[in-house]
């Protein structure tokens, strides 16, 4: 017993140390492929094998490598691909070397699993791929397979097309020191300074992990000008494409995928003069502690791209342990090269701490585009507990290149706590343009504790312009100091907002700590003195708003919340259009248009129901310097303003606005000279021409639209009816009660009227031929017209058809017919 506490004791010591034990490692072959193994300590020389065409078979019972030791492949320059299999049911520990001659690829499988030591080192000429996989797929159908190993397998010479997955399939995983980018400043491109990479091959070439779990510690994987693959894969066929960088792999048939974590500052990096590309498969992939995935273009080349696929959530998370590091997917272009850009889908995307998807161009080079894609949900909150850097979705150009496009499509957007999804320009490229698209909500709630709001937004603090923001859902709710926002500083101008809510949009509520309000804006700002002396800026920005758009049934504004034009600068203000059903403006909330020195903004609100305003809330377009204020035209049937609400149009130097207003009804507002503590309508100027304010009540909703009327005739002669030829100048007449009205020109009889005296007994049995002609009867009785004539003198003659001595007249008969 004492024995055993010494033993327990001394590995204890050891491990306290920081030391290690030595793995017990081994590479054995399992004689079914003629291969042979020479060991010299912890090195070990692997011969023969079995040779099909360019391909070269091994396979082993056991395939470990020691700290400090190899495994080197004695392989002639002909080969092409080394396949290896290890049969033996043992994990594949790798704390050395592996090493093959000449430009060969090398596979090796194994399904119990694999583990790359922090001294795991690959020295090939080809490509690498390590995996968990049962079989190695050929072409011609060959299925060399780790679980089922015949003593003489029937070997190919076609090449490898794929891998098959097991249900079980083993984890890799990958130990390493963590990587050191770092950049000058927070505006310089990252620098790969002495990173000890684990696992590298050749420029050019492709770096696959593919098996059950897949985790990174530290880890360094790099393929230079080449491609990375890492694919955590449950059960499925994975297929093999040949590019000129190697291979890239296709999941179009795996059935089910696991989990992929990247921790203690892991690497992915394919950058270079021809940088290639980056795809990440996996069920929850996890990307902690500073690690990053890194494309950097160093040519003049298009850049690769990141594609990451979670079949359920991608987690970007940026504590970290070094302050000047954070997790995240980044791409940049160093010259005319374009970057890559960035395409993340799944389920769910949650950015926290300070967790960045990034793409910047230092250049002439194009910033990458961005599209996100997650059915369910993108979440973005907090900071980095030691940078206080927001988490952010964030292409930014500080050159002459346009910074990338950001698409994010979702059901519920949600950004917390001064987290930013924002298109930026800081040299003379563009900013892009942003849409988003969330079914259900957008939620920009809050501040950071450095008091940048949580904000979707693009904006230029360069010489460029900003980009445009799109944004459509069913709810947008903008609150406690929150933005959506376009914006310029210097001279490029601010892009445009539009907002497009099928149910509502609510902007309310200002930060508690900054006593910023919550924000629909696009804008010219004055940024922070110390700011502007140290880069050298102006005192007042040069370039103009954009204009602000809202489309919904519903908009709110409360408490302070505001929707916006302004311009604090020489720049003009932009236009303002609100088109819903009703507004409702409720403790302070408002609607403004605002400028310094250029051209007023101007506000159109165009509402189907009714404009409610009340406790100090405001509709402003104001002149604050020399420049002259806005028009306000609003179109509403009901408006009403009570508890000191204002509707405004003043300037200070400049000349007031003209304010417009079409409704059916207005009241608690009224028109005066001056603001009042009552609720005001005013268009005036302190010191230039007062505007001029126009009221029209109307008695219907102007909302119901106009009716054209047609443009073109109606064809009279398709509107009579068939009963009567029009074809001898015939014409109909109106008869009133008395009979055919009297000539207009004739004395005017009063008495004057018509009975019908005739015995009607006579008539009491009817043909049914009109036509028929019968002998006139001798009777004084009167006969009833039939028909009628023009005689001689040109007047119409009222004649029955039975009258014989006209039968040698022509007479129209009422149904139109000629006799």
């Amino acid at each position: 017993m004492k024995r055993i506490a010494f033993l327990s004791g001394f590995v204890s010591g050891l491990l306290t140390l920081g030391m290690t034990l030595p793995a017990f490692s081994e590479v054995l072959s399992d004689g079914t492929t003629n291969t042979t193994v020479n060991t010299s300590g912890n090195n070990f020389t692997i011969l023969n094998g079995i040779q099909r065409g360019s391909n070269l078979f091994h396979s082993f019972e056991k395939f470990s490598i020691p700290r400090g030791g190899s495994a080197t492949f004695n392989n002639s320059s002909a080969i092409e691909n080394i396949i290896n299999r290890v049969t033996g049911g043992n994990v594949s520990n790798i704390d050395g070397l592996i090493k093959a001659n000449g430009s060969a690829n090398v596979f090796l499988i194994n399904p119990a699993g694999i583990v790359f030591g922090e001294n795991a080192l690959l020295d090939i000429g080809g490509s690498f791929l390590g995996s968990t996989a049962q079989s190695i797929v050929f072409e011609d159908g060959f299925n060399y397979s780790a679980i089922v190993s015949e003593q003489t397998p029937l070997l190919t010479v076609s090449v490898p097309l794929g891998l098959q997955m097991g249900q079980q399939s083993g984890a890799i995983k990958v130990e390493g020191t963590g990587h050191n980018l770092i950049g000058a400043s927070p505006f310089s491109p990252l620098r790969r300074s002495q990173n000890n990479i684990n696992l590298q091959v050749q420029p050019g070439k492709t770096l696959a992990l593919v098996g059950g779990e897949i985790s990174l510690n530290g880890a360094i994987l790099t393929a230079e000008s080449g491609n990375i693959e890492l694919g955590s894969i449950g059960e499925g066929s994975v297929y093999l494409n040949q590019t000129n960088q190697g291979f890239t792999l296709d999941y179009g048939r795996v059935a089910n995928f696991q989990d992929i974590q990247l921790s203690q500052q892991s690497l992915i990096d394919t950058s270079g003069e021809n940088p290639g590309s980056i795809q990440v498969r996996g069920k929850n992939v996890n990307l902690n502690d500073g690690s990053k995935i890194w494309i950097q273009n160093r040519g003049l080349q298009e850049s690769g791209n990141i594609n990451i696929n979670a079949s359920e959530s991608l987690i970007l998370n940026g504590t970290n342990l070094d302050e000047s590091i954070a997790s995240g997917l980044l791409t940049e272009t160093l010259t005319e090269g374009r970057s890559g850009d960035i395409t993340v889908s799944g389920t769910t995307l949650a950015i926290a701490n300070g967790a960045t998807i990034a793409s910047s161009t230092y250049s002439d080079g194009k910033a990458g585009d961005f599209k996100i894609d997650f059915s369910e949900s993108v979440e973005l909150f907090g900071l980095s507990p030691i940078t206080n850097r927001s988490s952010a979705i964030n292409p930014t150009t500080y050159g002459a290149g346009n910074s990338g496009i950001i698409n994010l499509s979702t059901k519920q957007l949600t950004i917390l706590h001064g987290a930013v999804i924002s298109s930026v320009t800081l040299g003379s490229g563009n900013a892009a343009d942003v849409t988003i698209n969330a079914s259900e909500s957008i939620k920009a709630i809050g501040i950071s504790p450095l008091f940048q709001p949580s904000a979707i937004s693009s904006a230029t603090i360069g010489t460029g312009n900003a980009g445009n923001l799109t944004v459509n859902t069913g709810r947008l709710i903008v609150r406690d100091g929150g933005r959506i926002d376009s914006s310029t500083s210097i001279s490029g101008a601010a892009g445009s907002v539009t907002v497009n809510a099928s149910e509502s949009v609510e902007v309310s509520g200002i930060a508690q700590v900054s006593r910023n309000p919550s924000l629909i804006i696009s804008s010219a700002n004055i940024l922070d003195e110390a700011i502007r002396q140290r880069f050298g800026l102006p005192d007042k920005p040069f370039g103009a708003s954009g204009n602000v758009e809202i489309n919904t049934p519903q908009l709110n504004l409360n408490d302070g919340g505001l929707i916006s034009v302004r311009n604090d600068g020489f720049g003009d203000g932009g236009t303002l259009q609100v088109n819903a059903n009703s507004i409702n403006l409720d403790n302070q909330g408002g609607i403004t248009a605002a400028t310094e020195s250029g051209k007023g903004g101007n506000i159109n609100l165009n509402l189907q129901d009714s404009l409610v305003m009340r406790r100090g809330s405001l509709i402003n377009t104001e002149s604050l310097g020399t420049g002259n204020g806005g028009n306000l035209t609003i179109n509403s049937p009901i408006i009403l303003g009570l508890e000191n609400s204002d509707i405004i149009a003043n300037a200070v130097e400049g000349n007031g606005g003209n304010i417009n207003i079409t409704t059916s009804g207005i009241f608690g507002l009224e028109f005066r000279d001056e603001l009042t503590e009552e609720s005001d309508i005013t268009a005036s100027s302190q010191f230039g021409v007062n505007g001029t304010v126009e009221i029209n009540n109307i008695g219907i909703d102007p909302g119901s639209g106009i009716v054209s009327l047609p443009a073109e005739l109606t064809d009279s002669s398709q509107q009579i009816a068939a009963g009567c030829s029009n074809n001898n100048g015939s014409s109909f007449v109106a008869t009133g009660r008395g009979g055919i009205p009297q000539n207009p020109n004739e004395e005017v009889d009063v008495n004057r009227t018509w009975s019908d005296i005739r015995d009607l007994s006579a008539f009491r049995q009817q043909t049914n031929n009109i036509s028929e002609v019968t002998p006139i009867s001798n009777k004084p009785a009167i006969i009833e017209a039939t028909g009628f004539m023009r005689n001689e003198n040109g007047e119409i003659e009222l004649v029955a058809l039975e009258n014989t001595p006209l039968k040698n007249k022509q007479v129209s008969q009422c149904s139109g017919k000629h006799t």
